[in-house]
């Protein structure tokens, strides 16, 4: 599709661009949707943390990630029980609101709600819900031949909507187009682990999630835009301390929260919205593509408290990532009601006390409006780390 549902970006300058993308993250209305949708495009949306999007691309049609939004659920609430996550809730209020219109929607067995979650959509709307199976023991060595198998089933799912086939040259050129966007994202959260004030928590974060609202292709064109003029912008190093943000992994913290955070604090990684980021590295595009896909999964990915990778234990990654990004500190934040996020918060407490790196914990809720207490209490961790 040649039209662009992403023009207001175009021929501005870097803070009107960062404007725009943070008002386009925060619109519960979804513009760039409609645009496609207006324009005769096709819709799949898709539920946290990973979903190949290439697949989708292939076929034609706009992989949306579905990671909640800032609208209360009225209508969703008389769905579910009490004692549940707000990206549940709010991702069905997107459907049964009218919001977003999709042709099909796809989650994963990430947690028991979002397993369910395919069953409560599905009995709500004209159009398929299907389930993506990612492996659970992605160790075994039969764990890229089957989700090769689950990617086929997805292609075929897919077709269906799009009316044509996927070819392999299909799925090769989408390949490349989203090799293209992992490396321009590579090089944002570069820059933000080494050169940390020139972007903000906040902005890095809204870049980020443009990719999940608008074609790869203009996502792409945003970022090679945005990138040097990151890199010329005319902001004065302060003295604060480096942390790395854990815990965002599903539900999204606001973005508010986002630039408290940012006012006291030099983010220099995190593991928000880490399905856009999960491929660490270029997927072969010659060969099988959907082996390459299921592949790079298994053997090229970041980790996460939903894959059980006993390569990848939650303490040692942790570690990892803090010592990559040379932080000094970490903010850990757990979701309200989310059970894979509090296990997390367990191991992460427990190694960084065991290297004495000092941690600041937080609860958060994608619709919490109030940051003042926070704020605080954040402000006063930072100060006690910088004049210790």
């Amino acid at each position: 599709m040649s039209t662009a549902v992403f023009p207001d970006w175009q021929g501005q300058p870097l803070e009107r661009i960062l404007y725009h993308a943070r008002e386009l993250v925060e619109d519960a209305d979804f513009p760039t949707v409609r645009r496609w949708r207006e324009a005769g495009g096709k819709v799949v949306g898709h539920f946290q943390v990973y979903f190949p999007e290439e697949i989708a691309h292939a076929a034609g049609l706009l992989p949306l990630k579905l990671r909640g939004a800032p609208v209360e659920p009225t209508q969703a609430e008389s769905h579910f029980g009490s004692y549940l996550c707000s990206i549940i809730k709010t991702s069905l209020e997107l459907a049964l609101s009218g919001r977003v219109k999709l042709e099909l929607f796809v989650t994963h067995p990430i947690c028991d709600a979002a397993r369910n979650l395919a069953g409560v959509w599905g009995r709500n709307v004209t159009y398929p819900c299907r389930i993506l199976y990612l492996p659970q023991n992605p160790n075994s060595a039969a764990a890229a031949a089957y989700l090769r198998d689950e990617y086929d089933r997805l292609r075929r799912a897919v077709e269906e909507i799009a009316g044509r086939p996927v070819t392999d040259d299909d799925l090769r050129g989408s390949i490349t187009v989203f090799n293209e966007n992992r490396r321009l994202l590579r090089a944002l959260y570069a820059l933000k682990r080494d050169r940390p004030w020139l972007v903000a928590a906040d902005e890095a974060y809204a870049l980020v999630a443009l990719g999940g609202l608008i074609p790869r292709e203009e996502h792409n064109d945003v970022l090679h835009a945005v990138l040097p003029l990151l890199e010329q912008r005319a902001a004065p190093r302060q003295d604060r301390i480096r942390v790395i943000l854990e815990g965002g992994f599903c539900e999204q913290p606001p973005l508010d929260l986002l630039r408290v955070i940012a006012r006291s604090c030099y983010v220099v990684d995190d593991d928000l919205l880490i399905g856009l980021r999960w491929i660490t590295d270029d997927v072969p595009a010659v060969g099988d593509p959907l082996a390459n896909l299921a592949r790079a999964y298994v053997d090229h990915s970041a980790h996460s408290p939903v894959q059980h990778d006993l390569r990848k234990p939650k303490d040692r990654m942790l570690l990892e990532r803090l010592d990559g990004a040379r932080a000094q500190a970490a903010i850990l934040m757990s979701a309200k009601m989310c059970e894979p996020g509090l296990e997390e918060l367990v191991v992460h407490t427990r190694a960084l006390d065991g290297r004495g790196i000092p941690y600041f914990v937080s609860e958060f809720e994608e619709n919490m409006t109030s940051f003042d207490q926070l704020e605080i209490q954040l402000e006063t961790f930072v100060e006690n780390l910088l004049f210790d």
